[in-house]
Order: structure tokens, then sequence, then C-alpha cells
């Protein structure tokens, strides 16, 4: 049980490291060429969007910072709250990589980096606890 709780954690913490990347990516640098040809976004579609990125990156922020708050608590032994939270916010991760999916299917790939992570890690740390 506590290797599989451990196992969940790693994945937890990747999928919190994507949502970091994702973050940086929408929210400090939107409209470099690099993030453009991530997303496919031309100069002025970039720049219109701008400032719906920069919030929708803080939202991937606040999912990886309670994720990594979860992962704490089950280090130190609290096991219901961390699980809870990790939950919580690895179940949000990977809702969002299912709309993505859904609603643009040319998004596939971006889907799979946005969820694999996620739902790997909410299967161990069910089974872990």
């Amino acid at each position: 049980m506590v290797a599989m709780l451990v196992a969940g954690s790693v994945f937890a913490a990747l999928a919190a490291a994507v949502h970091v990347y994702i973050f940086v990516l929408e929210s400090l640098r939107w409209t470099s060429p690099r993030t453009r040809a991530v997303f496919g976004t031309t100069a002025q579609e970039a720049e219109t969007s701008k400032m719906l990125a920069f919030n929708q990156g803080f939202y991937n922020l606040f999912l990886a910072v309670v994720t990594g708050v979860g992962i704490g608590a089950v280090a130190l032994g609290h096991n219901a709250v961390g699980g809870a939270l990790m939950f919580a916010a690895l179940g949000s991760m990977l809702a969002a990589a299912l709309v993505l999916v859904t609603s643009a299917s040319n998004m596939a790939r971006a889907a799979c980096v946005q969820g694999v992570f996620p739902a790997i890690a909410v299967v161990l740390v069910a089974l872990g606890l």
C-alpha cells in the first residue's frame, strides 16, 4: 500500500510539473514565437487572447500547488487530507484534459500530455489509500 502511495505521489508530482510548465507558457510566454508554435496561434491571435491565457495559466498553477500540498500532507502522514487534496487537483487536471479532447479532437496530443500523469496518479493513490 505504501509503495502505491509513493508511486502515486511521484506521478502526481510529474502532473504538477507539467501544469507549472503550462502556467509558464500561458501566463508568462504566451506571445513568444515558440509558445505560439506550441499552441498553433498567430501573433494577432496570441495578442488578442493574452489576458485569457494569463488567467488560464494561473488555474494550472493553482492545480499544481494544491497537488504539491497534497503530496506534502501524505509525506507527513496525513493520508486522508493529502489524498483528498490530490484527488481534487488531479481530478480537475484529468477533467480538463477530457474537456480539451472532446471539444477539440485535433488537440488529442495536448490532452494526453495534460491528462496521462494525473490519470495514473489517481489510480495509484486510490490503490495506496
